[in-house]
């Protein structure tokens, strides 16, 4: 109960944070990752997309990356201010 509400709640901020971070890059790996083991996904997408000088898929596969990533880092601050309590939000 008190380890809950004030150590586990005070170390979960910067847990928080780094996840958001660590799946950005989990999503510029992937296609790496999908190329070298033949996973259909976006990162295979993308790399087809290159090799054949797609370039409108090329962008929207940029900016979906993009905008999953900006979705995640704003779930991230938006925890972070639920979590920590000296963030104040107005």
């Amino acid at each position: 109960t008190v380890l809950f509400k004030h150590a586990l709640r005070n170390a979960l901020i910067p847990v928080v944070a780094l996840a958001a971070v660590e799946f950005g890059f989990m999503l510029g790996g992937s296609v790496v990752i999908e190329t070298v083991f033949s996973l259909q996904g976006i990162g295979q997408l993308a790399w087809d997309a290159i090799a054949r000088d797609d370039f409108p898929v090329v962008q929207a596969v940029v900016l979906l990356i993009a905008v999953i990533y900006i979705v995640l880092t704003l779930l991230a601050d938006v925890l972070n201010a639920l979590l920590d309590p000296r963030i104040r939000v107005k």
